[in-house]
């Protein structure tokens, strides 16, 4: 199995960075998880819906016409660890996080899913670790590894 995740920025926090590497760095040959950064617009008097639209040219620029794309938005749908696990057999391609102003129109309804990783807002170097760290409890619970106890 080969899932992308697309992320918008490219200069998050080391220790952001570091969590992302392990986490990716845990999965067994055959299941690969890699992460493509996409440049962040610079921000200098442009609107929010510019920096979307350049930013989301760049994703949609990054995705294959046959991707199944699943965007994190915090209008998504909530999802136990369990059922993302159970998803992901069917999501395996490609997970998209948006910049600071959040994803363009056109990128959503490219999804074919949309999710949320919490009620709450997070910086996107956590949302980065926290799918990470999902996909590989995902991985985990689905080969009856040892990592989810619940």
């Amino acid at each position: 199995m080969r899932i992308r995740i697309i992320a918008v920025g490219q200069h998050i926090a080391d220790w952001a960075a570091s969590a992302v590497k392990d986490y990716l760095g845990r999965f067994p040959r055959g299941f690969s998880v890699e992460l493509k950064e996409i440049r962040t617009e610079p921000r200098a008097g442009q609107t929010p819906a510019r920096l979307m639209a350049a930013e989301g040219e760049r994703i949609l620029a990054a995705l294959d016409e046959s991707d199944f794309v699943v965007v994190l938005d915090e209008h998504g749908r909530d999802l136990t660890t369990v059922d993302f696990a159970k998803s992901l057999v069917r999501w395996r391609d490609v997970f998209v996080i948006g910049g600071p102003d959040g994803l363009s129109p056109e990128v959503k309804a490219r999804a074919k899913a949309t999710i949320r990783l919490s009620a709450m807002t997070l910086p996107h170097a956590m949302a980065r670790v926290l799918l990470a760290e999902q996909i590989y409890r995902a991985w985990s619970i689905l080969a009856g590894h040892p990592y989810h106890r619940a």
